[in-house]
């Protein structure tokens, strides 16, 4: 009722549910990504397997809660594989289930009150491998962070050939981190670009046409938001051989850096026009 009130209930329908269909099935990523899971969170599955060998009680009193995190466990199963993408932050939400199941066998283990079943279950052994797991987690996650520390060679040309209200607009798929780094507004309302090009997220797949999956209006809307406020400077990260969608792949944005754009520069990302 709120949605339909304020005029975005199709809208919120489209994005929730109807852009987020299973156009393909990602097989192969979501075999090594959930073996890399299992792999970084063995400890973690090992440990909330012990809930079904519970002889020594844990759960005899509390068997609703068990059965309660079992099922958030498979809900989130699900809610894994539900797109088919299988994208690694996915799986972050087994991680609550799994630690509230294994949390008491551990406890127990590493309180004496328990004796280990293997040598892997042995509390300095468990210790152990859960202090490397952080620091591993910890230092892979400071490295991906300590990429982003610079702005990337385009968003550095846009900041410095531009002044701060001008508008500028990125074609590609990494556009929303370039206005982010840039610090400019985006000259139209597709911060990412894929309601433009019909994008299948999960993976590159080259040789599918994606066209029927671009939203209706999209173009229309994003030539109507360009009319409101052109773009001073557009990006093209989509220049370099190979990429998916390439500009001169959609008429009227071939047309509209034809007659409006000249290139001023070439970057490791991108090719850069100006308006003339």
């Amino acid at each position: 009722i709120v949605l339909q009130w304020q005029g975005i209930l199709r809208e919120a329908f489209y994005w929730t549910f109807t852009n987020h269909s299973i156009p393909y099935l990602f097989f192969s990523r979501g075999v090594l990504h959930t073996l890399a899971f299992t792999g970084a969170c063995l400890l973690l599955i090992i440990g909330a397997s012990l809930t079904f060998w519970d002889d020594n009680g844990i759960w005899v009193s509390k068997k609703a809660e068990r059965f309660a995190l079992i099922g958030l466990l498979i809900a989130s199963a699900v809610g894994v594989a539900a797109g088919a993408r299988f994208y690694p932050h996915y799986y972050i939400q087994l991680i609550p289930p799994l630690a509230l199941l294994a949390a008491p066998n551990f406890a127990r283990l590493w309180c004496g009150k328990t004796r280990p079943r293997a040598f892997l279950l042995r509390p300095a052994v468990t210790l152990a491998w859960l202090t490397i797991t952080v620091i591993a987690f910890s230092v892979s996650h400071w490295k991906f962070l300590a990429r982003d520390r610079e702005p990337s060679e385009t968003a550095r040309y846009l900041a410095e050939h531009c002044a701060p209200n001008d508008r500028i607009f990125v074609w590609g798929r990494s556009a929303a981190e370039i206005y982010l780094q840039a610090r400019r507004r985006p000259a139209c309302r597709y911060v990412l670009t894929f309601p433009l090009t019909g994008l299948i997220f999960g993976g590159e797949l080259p040789d599918t046409d994606t066209r029927n999956r671009i939203v209706p209006g999209a173009w229309d809307k994003l030539t109507e938001d360009f009319r409101r406020h052109p773009p001073v400077l557009i990006a093209d990260l989509s220049s370099n051989p190979g990429a998916q969608y390439p500009a001169h792949d959609f008429p009227i944005l071939t047309r509209l850096l034809a007659e409006h754009y000249q290139p001023v520069a070439r970057t490791a990302q991108s090719v850069i026009y100006r308006i003339r």
